[in-house]
């Protein structure tokens, strides 16, 4: 049987150092010392996670494709960026971008004990 969207997401986020799973809002939410670094939500009735991202790559990221990316409510302003995973996403581009929201989010060292 396949693993559903959040326990693929659990797994990729836990694997990192001091990460921890928090329901807030209803929403299970991922964090390093009490700061979130991806969210889960069912957008319409779709998974998906919002996660920080630099400067410039919501724009790139939701004008590459549309159909995966959005600019998520709340923290869009932000430059948070959404991304939908009910339609085969790319698991290894999903860590990746969760990998850059955690170094993002977590203290400097700590960021720097993970690789890109």
């Amino acid at each position: 049987m396949a693993k559903r969207p959040i326990d693929r997401l659990r797994a990729i986020c836990l694997a990192l150092p001091e990460a921890e799973e928090r329901e807030t809002w209803e929403l299970p939410t991922y964090r390093v010392r009490g700061k979130i670094f991806v969210m889960h939500v069912d957008r319409d009735e779709r998974p998906a996670i919002w996660f920080k991202a630099p400067k410039g790559s919501q724009q790139v990221l939701v004008g590459a494709d549309g159909e995966r990316f959005f600019v998520p409510p709340y923290v869009g302003h932000k430059g948070w960026v959404g991304m939908h995973l009910d339609r085969r996403p790319d698991w290894k581009e999903v860590e990746l971008l969760i990998r850059r929201s955690y170094r993002m989010t977590a203290p400097k060292k700590l960021a720097a004990t993970i690789d890109g």
